[in-house]
């Protein structure tokens, strides 16, 4: 692909988001695009949402789970950014017609106090870096088909990262935990929709370790020239399946001890 090729990539995802209808998919439109040009594309959405004087909160780490490597053959999480539009509170209700095809994963929300990056991080400078851990619920959207009606063929990863990781909100719960508060890999998830039992999972499904995650994310944006700051949120991974939320839905995370989550779509 062509730097005008991202660009106007970028720019068909953008007036899908504003408009609400979902494009087709970029893999066949560019069956020649590779994993470079998917995080050209998301850059060039972070620059043109930056323009328009949206914010940077976060990060979030996705595909951790080998369930869903498998399911795109892939081998690698991905990762997108998280803007202050997509922030919203525990128990609010998500304005009808706001998303395209909304679905929410339960996560473990890293809140950071100080700067981290560079191709060699390591768990013990995550940890240091760490002000408090919390649970969350991450808001997924597609603006990009998941399946292209005349061939069958389907989203692949390069969709996916080129569509800022299919990211669209984020939900924080009130708790805040100290890092070594809890051993994350036995921190899980019952979630619930509208008061049935959807999913269940365990931290330990995202990289064996949700910390090992943000180390991923830290060194994978070394890459690009990025770097973790202070205050910012990173969403280390879902350790469930995606849960669907059509309107009416009441979505309930109950982390136990570590808190809970509450989001409903109008």
């Amino acid at each position: 692909m062509t730097p005008q090729d991202h660009a106007q990539a970028a720019a068909d995802l953008l007036a899908a988001e504003a408009a609400g209808e979902q494009i087709g998919l970029l893999s066949l439109r560019h069956p020649e695009m590779g994993m470079d040009d998917a995080y050209a594309v998301q850059n060039a959405i972070y620059r043109a949402k930056l323009a328009a004087g949206q914010k940077v909160i976060g990060w979030k780490i996705g595909l951790t789970s080998k369930a869903m490597q498998y399911a795109l053959n892939i081998d690698i999480p991905d990762s997108g950014i998280l803007f202050d539009d997509m922030l919203f509170e525990h128990g609010a209700t998500v304005p009808k017609g706001r998303f395209i095809q909304p679905r929410i994963e339960a996560e473990i929300a890293f809140v950071m106090k100080a700067p981290i990056g560079g191709a060699d991080v390591t768990r013990e400078q995550v940890l240091a870096a760490t002000d408090y851990v919390a649970p969350s619920i991450e808001i997924l959207d597609t603006r990009i088909l998941r399946v292209d009606p005349a061939s069958g063929k389907t989203r692949i990863i390069f969709d996916t990262i080129s569509d800022n990781a299919a990211n669209a909100g984020i939900v924080l719960g009130a708790e805040k935990h100290a890092i070594d508060a809890f051993d994350l890999r036995w921190v899980g998830a019952i979630t619930s929709r509208n008061g049935a039992v959807e999913e269940t999972g365990l931290g330990a499904g995202v990289l064996n370790d949700p910390v090992e995650s943000v180390v991923w994310l830290a060194r994978r944006m070394a890459q690009y020239g990025q770097s973790i700051e202070p205050g910012q949120v990173i969403l280390s991974g879902s350790f469930i399946r995606p849960v669907e939320c059509p309107g009416g839905s009441d979505i309930h995370a109950d982390f136990g001890a570590f808190g809970c989550v509450d989001i409903s779509f109008a």
